[in-house]
């Protein structure tokens, strides 16, 4: 009797400031109000301690911390302010929360993050940068879009936006705040001869181009070459991909070192593609074809570019792994009003038959949602981090090395002098 009294107290102690506690794959950490532990090089315990004002121990979610340190290195931030960590149930109903909610239970955080500048970031920038790292639970708190809340929930994703009310409003921040700002064409050599001021001049933001096919190097797009020059000179940013006939690794790998012979030398502000969409290759079966998509995609990654996969809405959803789609970014062709494809996409290939001044004919219209110029400058790469050749070490030079007394018969005569080092 005495151990079962023991038992079942023991299930009302509270964890110490040492303890952990285990929900679902989260630790969750108790702190005394006074605790003052550094959790992170930019976070301190009690930067969450709830603002009702009272003494109390408080709650912190581990992940909630890692992710927030992780959204201050992507943002390059100056710092952070957590408005509003942990709150205790009577000051989670106070400013009109359940008292259940995520920041009863330590998982959540609103936060207003400042850039080097000293300026706040706007909560759109903040919302697409938190969903790139993996919070499950992002809004937008205020109609000024400078303070955004954050947090870890477990069995559920919620993308909200206070100013349109609390309910979920959205599955991708950057479609919902960026929406169809960069329109873009991709093109091949049967779009032929393309006047590209004419295409900037339409409205055109940005151009994919095809470098090639296959494994051969005589397989490159007979266009490619002009493409690229009459869009760079048009001001156009561009990305590339490469069209594949690949039927197991080996081969994805040799048509990836040709694609990158192709693109050598050149700069790509959009992401650089595989694209595979032939039905024998299909035929193979999803764990052959991912396999083939990873062989290509890996070794052109590790050239230093950024890398996607291009597909349909049918190809991705049947053939292709769950780990590739959310490893690389996708460009998603499917040639609908709306698309009800279920996954995450940064580029939507909607039309095939699209006319844009300066194109003869019908060409692929696209839409991308992300800012990766932006990206992909900053991270130095597709040709834009290529490291420079140290200049050759200056060294200074003993005359008394570079110059030698010789003396060389020729015939029957005989020469002697100095021979100065080239």
């Amino acid at each position: 009797m005495f151990f079962f009294i023991i038992a079942v107290l023991n299930l009302f102690v509270k964890p110490t400031n040492s303890e952990f506690s285990q929900k679902g794959k989260k630790m969750i950490k108790t702190y005394k109000y006074d605790d003052t532990t550094q959790l992170t090089p930019h976070f301190n315990a009690k930067e969450f301690r709830c603002k009702c004002g009272k003494e109390h121990e408080f709650s912190i979610s581990d992940e909630l911390v890692q992710k927030l340190e992780q959204l201050y290195a992507a943002l390059n931030c100056s710092k952070i302010i957590v408005t509003s960590g942990f709150r205790c149930v009577t000051h989670d109903k106070n400013v009109g929360g359940s008292g259940t909610g995520q920041h009863t239970l330590g998982n959540a955080a609103d936060i207003c993050c400042y850039g080097q500048d000293g300026q706040p970031i706007s909560s759109k920038t903040v919302c697409c940068k938190a969903q790139d790292i993996g919070f499950t639970g992002i809004a937008n708190i205020t109609a000024a879009y400078q303070y955004t809340h954050v947090d870890v929930r477990t069995g559920s994703k919620w993308y909200g936006d206070e100013v349109h009310g609390n309910n979920s409003v959205t599955d991708d921040f950057y479609k919902y705040f960026g929406g169809e700002d960069m329109k873009g064409v991709d093109v091949s050599v049967h779009n032929g001869d393309i006047d590209w001021q004419k295409v900037k001049a339409d409205g055109i933001d940005f151009a994919i181009l095809r470098a090639g096919y296959g494994k051969l190097a005589v397989q490159k797009d007979k266009k490619f070459e002009d493409n690229y020059a009459g869009a760079k000179a048009a001001g156009i940013p561009v990305g590339a991909y490469w069209y594949s006939y690949a039927m197991d690794e080996d081969e994805a790998r040799q048509e990836a070192d040709v694609f990158l012979s192709v693109i050598k030398g050149k700069q790509f502000e959009i992401p650089v593609y595989f694209d595979l969409e032939e039905k024998k290759q299909f035929d193979l079966g999803k764990e052959k074809v991912s396999a083939i998509m990873r062989a290509f995609l890996e070794r052109v990654e590790s050239a230093g570019y950024f890398v996607g996969l291009y597909g349909s809405a049918s190809s991705l959803t049947t053939h292709t792994a769950d780990d590739i789609k959310s490893r690389y970014t996708i460009w998603l062709a499917h040639w609908v009003n709306q698309t009800n494809y279920s996954g995450t996409y940064a580029v939507w290939q909607y039309s095939e038959k699209g006319k844009v001044a300066g194109i003869n004919g019908n060409v692929d219209l696209d839409i991308c949602y992300k800012d990766f110029p932006t990206i992909i400058k900053s991270k130095g790469l597709n040709g834009f981090g290529a490291a420079k050749p140290a200049p050759a070490e200056e060294k200074s030079v003993d005359k008394q090395d570079s110059t030698v007394t010789a003396t060389i018969k020729i015939g029957n005569d005989t020469y002697k002098g100095t021979l100065v080092k080239a």
